[in-house]
């Protein structure tokens, strides 16, 4: 008799049912995250907000890379911020820290050695220290001003060992700090895009003002002016229209390639602007995003549009302005 010493090959993990339960289990530590905020997170927003100098934040290991994101995140959203690694620190990084400065430092145990001279020189200096840890009654706890402790939650790893709830919700805590304190601020998009030239982000962000034409660039003509005279400062700028302003100069009609051709006649060159105008042109505020202008030229089938501020004209916008800003 044959003996199958063989074994059984172990079963396939179900690796979208593990996928959906760590999501889960990093969803529900959230949402505790979110029930647990109360004065500590206040605390530390007023902090923040009134500093003189900068965030510094630091941490070690997987709360180090958490720390650069929140770092970036709140450079890039109005609050000057930087990433002080705590090992360099020890070594002439500490010169990075003025006492000016409020540091944020990041430990789920709350006993991270590599932190102690950072934690030592802000006691010592009287800087400002926010820590932000996995459990109460820690050495780094005890020793700031401020702690904002993250609730009890597993890790979604199953051996309970490698970050990844813990750092999700730190992650997520240092983006609810970066926000409150964006909208203390008042933040707008227009400060976002002075932050954000380059990239897709700044793109969409670039207003009208930022890339219209003004001054003697528009092409303007006051009503009561021949058709033949208009015609030549029309060809000269080069918009493919022309605005008509009255007395007040306020932008009262335009007149396109397509209003020519439409009105050609044998008299047309001796006819007034008006009586070829289109009344009541599309225009735009020069605040607006340029994203907008795209859009409105798109649904009106037009290729040019005035900017306007209170019916007068202050600049114009092409089409091909848009495209070479990249925002088309």
């Amino acid at each position: 008799m044959d003996n199958d010493t063989s074994e059984n090959p172990k079963e396939k993990p179900d690796d979208l049912a593990t996928g959906r339960r760590v999501l889960a289990n990093e969803a529900l530590a959230l949402e505790s995250l979110s029930a647990s905020l109360g004065p500590s997170f206040t605390a530390a927003i007023e902090a923040l907000s009134a500093a003189k100098g900068r965030v510094v934040i630091t941490g070690m290991g997987k709360s180090g890379h958490i720390g650069r994101k929140i770092a970036a995140t709140m450079a890039s959203t109005g609050t000057p911020a930087l990433f002080v690694h705590p090992a360099e620190a020890s070594h002439g990084d500490l010169g990075m820290i003025t006492r000016n400065d409020i540091v944020v430092a990041l430990s789920n145990s709350g006993e991270t050695a590599e932190l102690n001279d950072i934690v030592q020189y802000t006691r010592r200096f009287n800087i400002t220290l926010i820590t932000v840890v996995g459990r109460g009654g820690t050495s780094l706890e005890s020793n700031s001003d401020i702690s904002i402790v993250l609730p009890d939650s597993p890790e979604a790893c199953p051996l309970g060992l490698a970050p990844t709830t813990s750092t999700t919700m730190t992650l997520a805590l240092g983006d609810a700090l970066a926000v409150a304190l964006l909208e203390r601020a008042s933040f707008s998009s227009s400060m976002f895009q002075e932050l954000h030239p380059g990239g897709s982000l700044g793109h969409r962000l670039v207003t009208v003002k930022d890339i219209m034409h003004q001054g003697d660039d528009m092409p303007l003509v006051k009503s009561g002016l021949l058709v033949s005279e208009a015609i030549l400062i029309m060809t000269a700028k080069a918009f493919g229209c022309i605005g008509v302003i009255d007395s007040q100069g306020h932008l009262t009609g335009i007149i396109t390639d397509g209003d020519l051709r439409r009105n050609m006649t044998s008299n047309l060159l001796k006819l007034q602007v008006e009586a070829i105008m289109t009344h009541s042109p599309k225009t735009i505020l020069p605040n607006a995003l340029a994203a907008e202008a795209v859009w409105t030229m798109n649904q009106n089938s037009i290729t040019s549009l005035f900017v306007a501020e209170n019916n007068t004209p202050v600049g114009i916008l092409h089409m091909h302005d848009c495209l070479r800003a990249a925002v088309a």
